[in-house]
């Protein structure tokens, strides 16, 4: 080979070289976007009490409590998140709002509303508790407009959410269509993620069922599948669902190490292209692997952030990789946002008196907890209250009060040396807006009734009752006999299965929820008190209060 041919066959390797370098350097990598997610909010716009619990770092078999949460400090952590990558979704899982603190449910929740679309949230699925009030105040907290005098004008006019709730299988039956929109699709440099969002089908035995009449909750799995199909169409390839069903998990709050509970099945019923599930309503907190998919939750109150990194490839519009890390917001370490601090100051000075005006004393802290077999000294105190309320003929000749263990929200705590209780102490712990229904059963019916705490049940629903009143059960009797007839007294006397008794309960059991359709049964139904107004009135009147015996309830085996 002669000087020349070599000099022109390396020039010529050369270029080929350089040529193959510029398209290699030209090549795009993998589009990445960020998600940020928050489940079951309800409306915590100031810190939870008692923050999040995690494992101890420095003793792995305690844990510690790491003070975190609420709009000021969320919102801080949000925004320089965002700030800091160049594509990002914000989303939630729903229960934003509903069960709130009173500084939010002062105002029909609009305060929650605010705060997120103040936030930045794009995107949440509808939870159990967005359908507390009713379908139609769903759709008003998304369309805006007024509900009372309450709300909507004590500030200035409501808007409704700058964010999307997302209904995939809330069916009304009258069009067979969804209430609100199923999917949302968002396109990053050309590819597009779609979302879909849902509640879990248990919804209707969790709310007052005259709220959602004319809807259909339909199964978690087969929605899913049925709207990937929708967006696959729209050349949708990745999709991220935001579920309001959750798991159980038995690691820290950044981990899982394993995980039961519904959230497992629907997850391994899913289409292919459901790579991400944001998760919520058990209140936990997890990262987890399920058949192959990220599946996360963010515990509860606005106490975690989730960050869910994707990297999608441009080409394909697949998802390439996908992995997330739960962020406690750490109040101590973040700064308050000023715009949601501006906001909260605005609610409280109207809320303010309300919430701090001093009800009465306690001599203990009574836990909220339910406990499958028996009555709780919370749980008591709430039924004897309803007792009191409702005792008097004009207010419905009551005998017997029962409450739902779910209608208990928070713990009643002693939280100084005096004891003292405030009105928002007693609207955290019964925040539903129940009122009273007294009506009439026969003892037969209360009998039913009683039997109905274990069937059909997702898990045992112990209704708590009033003082004078008690009985025995056995959980390896047969269903529908686990009770004996013999031991349901009032005030000693076995209940007669034919007599008629007056029975106090709140509107959502007189409504059949929770699964107890045998109230609804109730005659002669005579409206009282709110809830609320009755725990207030026997809080101030039996001051101080002490915490009720328990042992009402008594399990035999």
């Amino acid at each position: 080979m002669t000087f020349r041919t070599s000099l022109l066959a390396a020039v010529a390797l050369g270029a080929t070289t350089f040529a193959a370098s510029a398209a290699l350097a030209q090549e795009p990598g993998p589009l990445e976007v960020t998600l940020f997610a928050i489940n079951d909010f309800h409306g915590n716009l100031k810190p939870p009490s008692g923050g999040i619990k995690i494992k101890d770092p420095a003793d792995p078999a305690k844990t510690v409590a790491v003070p975190a949460g609420g709009s000021e400090a969320m919102a801080t952590l949000i925004k320089g998140k965002r700030a800091a990558v160049k594509n990002s979704v914000f989303v939630a899982a729903g229960d934003l709002v509903g069960a709130t603190p009173l500084l939010s449910a002062l105002f029909a929740d609009e305060p929650t509303i605010e705060s997120l679309s103040l936030m930045g949230l794009e995107l949440s699925a509808v939870g159990n508790h967005e359908f507390d009030k009713g379908a139609t105040e769903l759709l008003r907290k998304q369309n805006g407009g007024c509900q009372s005098d309450k709300s909507c004008l004590a500030l200035h006019p409501f808007l409704g959410a700058k964010f999307q709730y997302l209904a995939a299988s809330v069916i009304d039956t009258a069009t067979n269509q969804p209430i609100l929109p199923p999917t949302a699709i968002r396109t990053f440099d050309g590819v597009p993620i779609g979302f879909v969002g849902l509640p879990l089908k248990g919804t209707p035995a969790m709310v007052k069922p005259s709220g959602i009449a004319g809807l259909e909750f339909r199964d978690e799995a087969e929605t899913i599948n049925a709207a990937v199909a929708d967006l696959k169409a729209q050349g949708v390839e990745t999709v991220v669902v935001l579920i309001h069903e959750g798991g159980f998990p038995t690691g820290d709050y950044d981990d899982c190490p394993g995980i039961s509970g519904p959230i497992v099945d629907i997850v391994k019923k899913l289409d292919p292209a459901v790579r991400v599930v944001v998760s919520g309503h058990t209140h936990k907190a997890y990262l987890c692997r399920i058949d192959d998919r990220l599946v996360t939750s963010g515990d509860k109150y606005g106490t975690i952030v989730t960050e869910i990194d994707l990297k999608l490839d441009a080409a394909t519009k697949k998802l390439v990789e996908a992995k997330a890390a739960n962020l406690i917001v750490r109040t101590a370490e973040l700064a308050k946002d000023p715009d949601q601090s501006a906001l909260i100051a605005a609610y409280e000075r109207v809320a303010a008196p309300m919430m701090n005006r001093p009800v009465g004393r306690i001599t203990a802290t009574m836990e909220r907890i339910e406990i499958p077999t028996a009555d709780t000294a919370l749980g008591n105190l709430v039924a004897d209250a309803m007792l009191a309320a409702a005792r008097t003929g004009d207010k419905g000749g009551a005998e017997i009060a029962f409450t739902n263990p779910g209608g208990i929200r928070m713990t009643l705590a002693k939280s100084n040396e005096e004891g003292t209780v405030t009105y928002g102490d007693l609207f955290a712990t019964l925040p539903f807006g129940n009122s009273l229904v007294t009506t009439t059963l026969t003892g037969a019916e209360i009998h039913a009734i009683l039997e109905r705490q274990w069937e059909g049940q997702s898990k045992p629903k112990v209704l708590q009752v009033s003082a004078g009143f008690g009985y025995a059960w056995r959980e390896t009797a047969a269903p529908g006999a686990r009770v004996d007839p013999a031991s349901i007294r009032l005030d000693g006397e076995v209940i007669d299965p034919a007599r008629s008794y007056r029975v106090v309960i709140n509107d959502f059991l007189a409504d059949g929820g929770d699964g107890f359709v045998q109230f609804k049964a109730g005659r002669d139904p005579v409206s009282g008190d709110t809830l609320l107004d009755a725990m207030e009135a026997h809080v101030a009147g039996s001051n101080p209060v002490a915490p009720p015996a328990t042992g009402r309830i008594v399990k035999l085996d």
